[in-house]
């Protein structure tokens, strides 16, 4: 039975791990498709094509619309569409893609705050610590990366806040969905409610949009990949783990991000963004009380089994 439990587990980090590849290099695309097409058309392009990708799974698996909880779909379009995707490609005119992903980091603190909250989950000491060194490596990113910090930056900066922000008060409203809707039904409607609310927006902009092939390109492997595939993966393993879990890939993502923003775009990396990052990290582990070396510890001490 424990071997089960623990194959089960493993899947389960396998995936997210996963989930943090495709969501890392998410920032890069927004980085590389935000500027010629602007935030609003890239944020109801992506919706689109997701929205596309979920339906033909729907129709291929057969499933059908939770019509009854419009209300619940509306409330997640918003928070964990709409606005985060608007948000994001907003700020991905000022700031470079690690940023972007590290930034992305707090939407695990936020989570834990909604969780604790709706009460799926208790606060402690130690998570609350988490939040404080969260903020503070927040804002050694911000002010001492390699990136001046002028009002627009701080500006984009607050912007990645609030859409992380925005991402961890959906998640524990996801995981209450899961528990009567099908996960792809879920992810479908999330963006089909998204895509109404960005659709005059997207209409107003359309006519300033410079597209060409690399921006669409890149606006395809957000809404196919990060958007509708990983969506539905997410919503997935959100029926089996707790809230809080189920947001950290954020841990990962800014590995993936940096890596990526730096070796395909060249961005800086500087001694503020490492610390800032390294803290950020820290604080997570503390909100989530992922101890790696305790872990580790425990099992030797286990020893192997006869």
């Amino acid at each position: 039975m424990s071997r089960t439990i623990s194959r089960v587990k493993h899947t389960y980090f396998f995936q997210l791990v996963g989930l943090s590849a495709l969501w890392g290099a998410a920032f890069l695309f927004i980085r590389v498709a935000s500027p010629p097409l602007g935030p609003w058309v890239l944020a109801g392009l992506r919706v689109v094509m997701a929205t596309a990708t979920l339906g033909l799974l729907m129709w291929w698996l057969r499933q059908h619309w939770p019509w009854r909880r419009w209300r619940d779909l509306l409330r997640l379009g918003a928070l964990a569409v709409a606005i985060p995707f608007l948000l994001y490609a907003w700020a991905a005119l000022q700031l470079p893609a690690g940023y972007l992903a590290l930034l992305n980091t707090t939407a695990v603190l936020f989570a834990s705050l909604a969780a604790a909250w709706l009460g799926d989950d208790r606060l402690t000491r130690t998570k609350l610590l988490g939040c404080a060194l969260g903020f503070v490596g927040v804002g050694l990113i911000v002010r001492l990366g390699p990136i001046e910090p002028t009002a627009e930056r701080l500006g984009a900066a607050l912007a990645c806040l609030l859409a992380a922000a925005c991402y961890g008060a959906s998640t524990p409203l996801m995981k209450r969905a899961t528990r009567h809707s099908e996960p792809l039904a879920i992810a479908m409607g999330m963006n089909v409610a998204a895509g109404m609310l960005l659709l005059p927006g997207t209409v107003w902009a359309w006519p300033q949009a410079q597209f060409n092939t690399v921006a669409l390109a890149a606006t395809a492997m957000l809404g196919v990949f990060s958007s509708g595939l990983a969506g539905w993966m997410h919503l997935r393993i959100m029926r089996h783990v707790s809230p809080v879990a189920a947001v950290s890939p954020a841990f990962m993502i800014p590995v993936f991000g940096v890596t990526w923003g730096h070796l395909v775009l060249g961005e800086p990396l500087g001694t503020g963004l490492v610390a800032g990052g390294l803290l950020v990290l820290l604080a997570t582990a503390l909100v989530t009380g992922f101890n790696p070396v305790a872990r580790l510890l425990a099992a030797d001490a286990a020893g192997p089994k006869p």
